[in-house]
């Protein structure tokens, strides 16, 4: 595994001698903007390996995305092969459906440590809740981003991401400029405590995503990238782009049908993914990833 071969892989050519929280946001945005969140190896008859260079071969020489055990894995190793002091933590991740967060840690992130301050960074939960920056861990205090406002919530050591909604106009929709206006203002995203975590503690819920038939996972076939100014993302059929605070607080949002035909052509034109193996897509979940 080579530093300067992921580095081309992302297309970042600062520098990256300091260690500083520039620097960080800097690796980190381009990582974002370069490597897909998607789980598309289950839905062509692949696994997903929990093992550092498979990921590394997966998303460096293969030039594909990964989910979080894959994103955060190699980002975990890219920031400590630079000298970052970085540990590995786990969360729970909030399904709005159930109006209940996960039963078990399903959910891969990392805590890095600059100048005596601590940062969540986490390069693997993709679509709009992709945070674009690394938060800074404190209570209560709203950090705007270009997707929108996040902010942690902490209560007797567990702490609580969640982000502020905006209004959304759907183009080619009947009542477009009142879409999304729902009752939730906040989305809560996911909760975790600071326990460090060993990668080994991921393993059976590596497993149990790309397994269980009632998994996320497995009853969508899903592909996201941050944009310069918005996110892409291919969920079954659906194409949405989406580009944000377009005006007025408010994110344009485009949604097209694709045809079995044009999956693949898409792919590589807007993720930069060529598949090995054919791609089943699939959507049969009622619960949302937007």
């Amino acid at each position: 595994m080579d530093i300067k071969e992921y580095f081309t892989r992302i297309s970042y050519q600062g520098s990256y001698d300091k260690m500083d929280l520039a620097t960080l946001t800097d690796i980190f945005q381009h990582h974002i903007q370069a490597v897909p969140f998607e789980n598309l190896s289950i839905h062509c008859g692949e696994g997903i390996e929990l093992d550092l260079e498979a990921t590394y071969k997966k998303i460096v020489k293969k030039k594909r995305g990964g989910w979080c055990m894959e994103n955060n894995y190699l980002l975990s190793w890219v920031l400590k092969t630079l000298g970052y002091d970085v540990t590995l933590l786990g969360s729970r991740v909030f399904v709005p459906e159930y109006d209940a967060y996960a039963d078990e840690m399903d959910h891969l992130l990392l805590k890095v440590v600059l100048d005596d301050k601590s940062y969540i960074v986490d390069g693997g939960f993709g679509m709009v809740y992709q945070m674009w920056q690394p938060m800074e861990l404190v209570s209560g205090t709203d950090q705007p981003q270009t997707p929108g406002v996040f902010r942690f919530l902490e209560e007797s050591g567990v702490w609580y991401l969640e982000k502020v909604k905006r209004k959304q106009r759907v183009l080619n929709q009947s009542d477009s400029t009142s879409h999304n206006v729902e009752k939730e203002v906040c989305r809560r995203i996911y909760l975790f405590t600071l326990q460090p975590r060993d990668i080994e503690e991921f393993r059976t819920c590596n497993t149990h995503l790309q397994t269980a038939p009632n998994s996320l996972f497995v009853t969508k076939s899903f592909c996201s990238l941050q944009t310069t100014d918005g996110i892409r993302a291919l969920v079954g059929w659906k194409l949405t782009e989406m580009k944000y605070n377009y005006k007025d607080n408010m994110d344009l949002v485009e949604i097209r049908m694709l045809t079995d035909e044009e999956i693949e052509k898409t792919l590589k034109e807007k993720f930069n993914i060529t598949l090995d193996k054919k791609l089943v897509p699939v959507n049969t979940s009622r619960l949302s990833m937007f």
